[in-house]
């Protein structure tokens, strides 16, 4: 497979967006139950660290992150989202995606890149283990999901630079 890594723009929505929901369908990969309008998802995410693996026009994956709070002191810790569409999975591209996401978050300023993972995702534990995340805790019974509490692993990685 040739794919590249490229920055998201608005017209890879469509096919985001259907990667995103194939993650939610899971059950293992979210809380939310459905995928929220570019604008909404837009104004969620970090202008500057949106990367999108794509072979042609075809969408394989895609990484985004979020602030974790509006407050200034905060500025430089974000939270990582990164989907794989399951045709995909098992190729690589979750990890070239991730180390590129690394990358730029550095050269944007993040210090700080952190993930909550449910525990049954064991897969993306392992990626973002393999991307020198660490465990720092475990959330128990966060949230429900179907009537079911839910925990989650907390990862994080601090910027190699400093």
């Amino acid at each position: 497979m040739n794919y590249q890594i490229k920055e998201m723009i608005d017209s890879d929505w469509d096919q985001v967006k259907t990667i995103y929901l194939e993650g939610i369908a899971t059950g293992h990969a979210t809380f939310e139950t459905d995928a929220p309008s570019w604008k909404s998802w837009n104004e969620s995410h970090s202008k500057t660290c949106r990367l999108v693996a794509k072979d042609g026009n075809k969408t394989l994956g895609w990484a985004a992150l979020s602030p974790v709070s509006g407050r200034r002191v905060y500025a430089g810790v974000a939270d990582v989202s990164i989907y794989i569409s399951q045709s995909y999975k098992g190729q690589g591209i979750g990890t070239a995606l991730l180390r590129s996401m690394i990358e730029l978050s550095e050269k944007e300023g993040f210090w700080t890149l952190q993930s909550a993972i449910f525990p049954e995702n064991t897969s993306s534990i392992i990626l973002h283990n393999k991307a020198g995340f660490r465990e720092v805790g475990i959330r128990e019974r966060l949230g429900k999901m179907n009537g079911v509490w839910r925990d989650v692993v907390l990862l994080e990685r601090r910027n190699g630079i400093l």
